[in-house]
């Protein structure tokens, strides 16, 4: 049920709506709607306005967060925050470290999937961002620490580095693994790509880079195409902390 203050996204014909339930009126190009009528609604029921168009109500998810939240810059992509879930076996017995907050689009993701993340951001206006859509997205399991990932303590399942990647970001991940645990890295560039490669080859096992490729097909009356859209993002990076070795 929807509570005051909730996130709520409005569906109509040819248009959405990224509202907030609770007082007030909202103007569209079909009418007022009242935002306090959506307070005790659930996702599925229908809005209208004072003109009489309905807007069918959703209680926005993580993909929606991606296309509506606000942003202090460019975000991962969902599919690149897929391969990272995938290749990490990311799971719900697990505790997740992620560093380059930013929005927060990543950490709200990695909260609907694993039991708890620590998200570290250096820029505290940042961080205060990421906390209001971490709170919009109704996740308690997610921590936001406005901070340097290089101080961070613990133990965990996962490490995930979305930011300027240099060698002691790399050995830090290391320290903070579990064996058996995953590190995972979002590189734009491939120079900084290399540095995580060649450092992480030295002290991981299963040391493996995926270049970030998506290309959506295009249909219309003519015919069906790839988009010629640019289709690369960047590069993920995954290196597993091996177990140590026997001393006999």
């Amino acid at each position: 049920m929807i509570k005051d203050g909730d996130r709520v996204l409005l569906i109509g014909k040819k248009c959405k709506y990224y509202v907030r339930a609770g007082e007030g009126n909202f103007s569209t190009d079909k009418g007022m709607l009242d935002l306090s009528a959506l307070t005790g609604s659930s996702s599925g029921d229908t809005i209208a306005t004072h003109l009489g168009d309905e807007f069918n109500i959703l209680i926005p998810r993580p993909t929606d967060f991606f296309s509506y939240a606000r942003r202090s810059g460019a975000p991962m992509l969902p599919k690149d925050i897929g391969m990272v879930i995938a290749y990490t076996g990311m799971n719900n017995r697990d505790i997740v470290l992620d560093a380059g907050t930013g929005s927060g689009i990543a950490a709200i993701y990695f909260g609907g999937v694993a039991s708890q993340v620590v998200t570290y951001e250096q820029r505290e206006e940042f961080a205060r961002l990421c906390e209001k859509n971490i709170r919009e997205a109704k996740l308690d399991n997610v921590t936001v620490i406005a901070g340097d990932v290089l101080e961070a303590t613990g133990e965990y399942e996962v490490v995930h580095l979305d930011l300027h990647i240099t060698e002691e970001h790399v050995r830090k991940a290391w320290s903070l693994l579990r064996f058996g645990g995953y590190l995972a890295t979002y590189t734009p560039f491939l120079e900084q790509t290399f540095v995580v490669m060649d450092t992480a080859s030295e002290i991981f096992t299963d040391v493996v880079c995926h270049e970030l490729i998506e290309r959506e097909l295009t249909r219309t009356p003519r015919g069906t195409r790839p988009s010629t859209r640019v289709c690369h993002s960047g590069y993920i990076t995954i290196a597993r902390k091996g177990a140590p070795l026997s001393k006999n």
